[in-house]
Formats: C-alpha cells, structure tokens, sequence
C-alpha cells in the first residue's frame, strides 16, 4: 500500500512540474491545476475520461462541472459510490477552449495514466469518450476490437490484467438527452464486473 501511494505520489508531482507539456503554459496563465486523478487508490473501477474541463481545471478534481454531476448521479443509479473508483483523464491539463486533446498532448500525459493504471491495479477500466477508448484499447492489446463508440459502448472486452467498458463521456447527455438511458444501462454492466 505505501508503494502505491508513493507512486501515485510521485506522478503527482511530475505533473506539476511537467513544463515540456504544450499545455504547461496554459495552465501557468489562467492560474488553473492539473488534474490528476481522485478516488479509491485499490478501486476495482477506474474512470478514464479524455481531459479536463474549466471547472475541473480550476479546482484540480476531475469530473467536478455539470458532466460530473451527471457522472455521479449514474454512479448512484448503478449503486456505485464514487469513493470506491478511481476518476481519472488521459491528459491532465485542460486543453484551451475546451478543444480535443491532440495526438502530442496525448503522448506526453499517457505514460503518466499507464503509471497509474498499473499501480492501482483495477478490475475494471471505464473508458469516457472515443479519445479514451481508443488510447486504452490500442494500448492494452484490443486495437483489433475497435470501432465507433456507438457501436461499442456498453460492451467488455478483456484486456490482460482488466476488463475494459467503453462508455459515452457523460458530457454527451447533457447535449444529446437520449443518451441518458443508454448511459444509465451501460453503467450496469459494470456491477457486473467489480
């Protein structure tokens, strides 16, 4: 368990001081925190979603604006409470005007989500969003599954060490509310796996 903390820890700290970033800068001029990750550091389940938004770059936690409050309330339909998972990004720094992440922000920040991956140790990863999906399938041996998130939301695929679920980032119910049930369905299956 120390280990793990440390570790954590440690990345933590990289983080903040990662100024090869392109996003580094960003987040020097508007004053706003990385945001690492948060939850239950032996969760059977971890949240990976793609970057954080203003609300979370402003207060360092993930998923704490209006997807989050969307993320929590799935969570309670599920009867998952959110201390018990693991919330984290790809990319740890807010990309400016809330625009995709890049291929290049995505390369720097992904060891540091590996790192957590593998000293977490979850049962269960939840993708969030296309952009996590895809980094977690290609880089977890599932290349060869991938395909449209609409087509493969909801599903598991086993990966070596974990279970992966790709789920709509939450934020695509707020502008889409069909997406809601088909959200609150997929979060489902993961009672089934943790």
């Amino acid at each position: 368990m120390a280990e793990r903390e440390e570790g954590l820890k440690k990345i933590k700290e990289e983080v903040l001081n990662l100024s090869v970033s392109p996003l580094y800068a960003e987040r020097v001029k508007n004053k706003y925190f990385p945001v690492i990750g948060e939850g239950s550091h032996s969760a059977a389940i971890m949240f990976v979603g793609e970057a954080p938004g203003e609300n979370e770059a402003k207060t360092g936690r993930p998923f704490c604006g209006r997807a989050g409050k969307l993320l929590d309330s799935l969570l309670d339909s599920a009867g998952i409470k959110r201390e018990d998972v693991y919330i984290t990004n790809i990319v740890k720094d807010r990309p400016p005007k809330n625009r995709d992440p890049l291929p290049d922000e995505i390369a720097i920040y992904a060891p540091f989500l590996d790192r957590q991956i593998e000293l977490i140790k979850p049962k269960v990863i939840a993708t969030l969003g296309r952009f996590s999906m895809q980094y977690v399938m290609n880089r977890y041996g599932l290349e060869f599954e991938l395909d449209s998130i609409s087509k493969l939301h909801g599903q598991i695929f086993s990966a070596d060490k974990f279970k992966v679920v790709p789920l709509y980032h939450p934020a695509a119910a707020i502008y889409n509310q069909q997406l809601l049930s088909t959200l609150k369905e997929d979060f489902k299956v993961l009672i089934t796996l943790s």
